[in-house]
C-alpha cells in the first residue's frame, strides 16, 4: 500500500465515518476498483496528460454523478487532479483496512485444497470469532496444491496445517538430518 492510498483513505474514511456512510462508501469503492481493474484504459484515460483536467473531471461527472456518493464523486475526481487515480486501488485497500479496524472485521483468508461447505466456514468463522472477539469475513480459496487441511492469513499472519507443508517441513528436517 502507497502513502498516498493511505493519506487519501485516511482522510475520506474520516469524512464518511462523521456522515454515517462509511459502510456505503466502502461498497462504492470495492465495486469501482473490481471496475477499474477490468477495464484499465479507463485509468489511463483519467491519467491521460494530453487531456485537460477540466476535461478528465467531466468524464468522472458523465461516467459517475448521481451513480455514487458526492463524497466517492470528489474523491475521484481530486485523484484525477492530483494525477493518482492509478492510487485508486490502495486508496480502497486502506479505506476497507481503516473500515474493518472500526468496525472489528478481520478478514481471514483460508485456503484449503477443496472447497469449505457453507457449515465448515460457518464453523470456522465462529471458532474464529471466539479467539479473537472480531467479526471474521472469509475469503475462501481452493488450492489443490496444498493436498489436504487449512492454511490461514491474516493480520500479516500465517497458520499453516496443510499437509504439503507438514511435507516441505518433514522434507527439510530429513535433508538437514546428519546420518
Amino acid at each position: 500500500m502507497t502513502r498516498i492510498g493511505s493519506v487519501y483513505a485516511e482522510a475520506l474514511y474520516g469524512l464518511a465515518k462523521d456522515e454515517g456512510i462509511s459502510e456505503k462508501v466502502l461498497s462504492e469503492m470495492e465495486t469501482l476498483a473490481k471496475a477499474f481493474e477490468t477495464e484499465p484504459d479507463f485509468i489511463r484515460l483519467l491519467s491521460a496528460p494530453s487531456i485537460s483536467k477540466d476535461e478528465r473531471c467531466g468524464i468522472i461527472d458523465n461516467s459517475f454523478a448521481g451513480k455514487v456518493e458526492p463524497y466517492v464523486l470528489n474523491f475521484l475526481k481530486i485523484l484525477t487532479e492530483k494525477g493518482y487515480m492509478g492510487q485508486f486501488g490502495d486508496c480502497c485497500s486502506a479505506f476497507r483496512r481503516l473500515y474493518h479496524e472500526d468496525n472489528g472485521i478481520l478478514s481471514v483468508k483460508v485456503v484449503t485444497a477443496v472447497a469449505l461447505t457453507d457449515a465448515q466456514s460457518e464453523k470456522l468463522s465462529a471458532k474464529l470469532a471466539k479467539m479473537t472477539g472480531k467479526k471474521i469475513l472469509l475469503d475462501r480459496v481452493v488450492d489443490p496444491s496444498c493436498m489436504g487441511g487449512v492454511r490461514l492469513d491474516y493480520d500479516g499472519m500465517r497458520v499453516d496445517d496443510t499437509i504439503q507443508h507438514r511435507l516441505d517441513s518433514l522434507r527439510n528436517l530429513l535433508k538437514n538430518t546428519i546420518l
